[in-house]
């Protein structure tokens, strides 16, 4: 199970591996709030790019590539960053904690509803470094 990022297949492989795995099932059990991944073009990125998950309760309900700004005009959190910043996490390289703390990553939506289920967000993380193989 493996995918470039970012793409649609690689959105559609996350959504199939955080249905499937049991300990994210579990520690993310009580999680609620859908998100946008906000990448803002750097290095090979070109143009702005948006990512939707739909995450409920240790779940992914949904996702969309590429969606109109308009159709989820409210998601509980949107996280911001340059390319660079989003393909550093994935690749091991920056910490998601500190990235959000300094600012490489800016959140959009309770910081402290984050910092409540910092285990849920790190084994998020975790998947989607466990189906990253190449980035664009």
């Amino acid at each position: 199970m493996s995918a470039v990022f970012p793409s649609a297949g690689w959105l559609n492989l996350l959504e199939e591996k955080l249905n499937a795995d049991s300990h994210y099932n579990n520690i993310a059990k009580n999680w609620e709030g859908d998100l946008v991944f906000d990448i803002q073009p750097a290095g090979t990125l070109t143009q702005p790019l948006l990512m939707y998950l739909d995450l409920w309760h240790g779940k992914c309900r949904g996702v969309e590539y590429a969606p109109e700004p308009a159709k989820h005009p409210k998601p509980t959190f949107i996280l911001r960053s340059p390319y660079d910043n989003f393909t550093a996490i994935l690749l091991g390289k920056l910490d998601p904690m500190t990235a959000m703390m300094t600012s490489k990553l800016k959140v959009e939506g309770s910081l402290a509803y984050m910092m409540r289920n910092v285990p849920t967000v790190l084994d998020f993380v975790r998947c989607c470094r466990e189906i990253t193989t190449d980035i664009l």
